[in-house]
């Protein structure tokens, strides 16, 4: 089974370094646990349209050591919540990425995606070819590809149903 690629727009920019995902929901947030509740909790600093303009399936495009600090899980959990579908970052803090690769939730790192995106360009990842193009723009370049852990990881869902299909169909 092959990953299927990503497409959809650039819904969020983040280009600081280092940016800690507990900002997305607030640090006095991080206990909530409905998803629900989490995404009308998400980036009230974006203003009130932005849950209105993002669409399934758009992204978030970051700077480098994006997920720096603690990598709470309610944070991105509001992230799918609300439809977007993962993370084009310069770089990633490790213990985010494997915490987010673990749960399915795709990352790629892309060193200099930042410059070549704007807000609400549309971008497709082709996770087959390592490239990312952004459609709006005519232009692409390439990404640091996945491991292959990393890859069966995100193929079936996130790290447990991974391990269940193995027990199930070894």
């Amino acid at each position: 089974m092959a990953l299927k690629n990503l497409r959809g727009r650039a819904a969020l920019i983040l280009p600081e370094d280092d940016f800690d995902v507990d900002q997305i929901c607030g640090i006095a947030n991080l206990k909530v646990q409905d998803p629900v509740q989490l995404a009308q909790l998400a980036l009230q600093w974006c203003g009130a349209e932005f849950a209105e303009r993002v669409k399934p399936g758009d992204l978030i495009v970051a700077g480098r050591n994006f997920g720096y600090g603690h990598p709470h899980y309610p944070c991105m959990i509001a992230m799918r919540q609300i439809g977007l579908a993962g993370v084009i970052g310069e770089s990633f803090a490790p213990g985010y990425w494997l915490g987010e690769i673990s749960r399915g939730f795709p990352q790629v790192a892309c060193p200099g995606v930042l410059a070549a995106v704007e807000r609400w360009d549309e971008l497709e990842v082709d996770w087959e070819s390592a490239i990312l193009r952004n459609l709006t723009r005519g232009t692409q370049m390439a990404f640091e590809r996945p491991t292959q852990s990393d890859m069966q990881t995100l193929e079936a869902g996130g790290l447990v149903k991974r391990l269940k299909a193995r027990v199930e169909h070894p």
